[in-house]
């Protein structure tokens, strides 16, 4: 059973990945970015509360995103496997997931990372020309990446639970190896 959890800075590719991974291993793939967007042009309340962090390049606040993980990985179609995309974004979020997965009986996650450089994932975001995404929050998400997300890196590490790929070549290559090191 495939349980994965996507880290890397914004950029690094990790979106593309678990999307050709969910579909190749044909589970899942939650994205609490795509969650989030979606609501926020909905206009729904969670949108709402969540535009003013956007756009400010704010992580959204832990107690939403936690629900809406919590009732996305209730559903049905995951007991089959999932792969998460944009969540956990802080070692508190870790915890609370591990927490969750237990009492869900849905463990042996892993955690990949996609290792990419701060230039190189600047200049990924501001291709993909998003109005949120302008160089100034661009670098404040990375500021905020590397306070708050980068520790998750060292949390599934100590639990022997990382693996950790180049994100900085092709989507092919970088397919490749994820491909490579999920089957082994």
């Amino acid at each position: 059973m495939t349980r994965l959890i996507f880290l890397g800075p914004p950029g690094s590719g990790k979106g593309t990945q678990s999307q050709i991974l969910a579909e190749n291993l044909n589970i899942p793939h939650i994205s609490t970015g795509e969650i989030l967007r979606q609501a926020m042009k909905d206009q729904t309340s969670l949108g709402i509360k969540a535009q003013s962090y956007v756009n400010s390049g704010d992580l959204v606040p832990d107690q939403l995103v936690q629900d809406l993980v919590e009732e996305r990985l209730n559903q049905p179609d995951v007991k089959s496997g999932w792969i998460l995309d944009g969540f956990p974004r802080k070692v508190t979020q870790a915890v609370f997931l591990e927490k969750l997965l237990a009492e869900i009986n849905q463990g042996g996650e892993r955690a990949i990372n996609l290792d990419a450089p701060d230039d190189v994932v600047v200049a990924r975001l501001l291709d993909r020309g998003r109005k949120d995404d302008t160089e100034e929050v661009i670098r404040h998400r990375l500021e905020v990446y590397r306070s708050d997300t980068a520790p998750l890196i060292d949390y599934y590490r100590d639990r022997q639970n990382l693996l950790t790929v180049n994100g900085d070549r092709s989507q092919e290559e970088v397919t490749h190896d994820l491909r490579h090191i999920i089957t082994s």
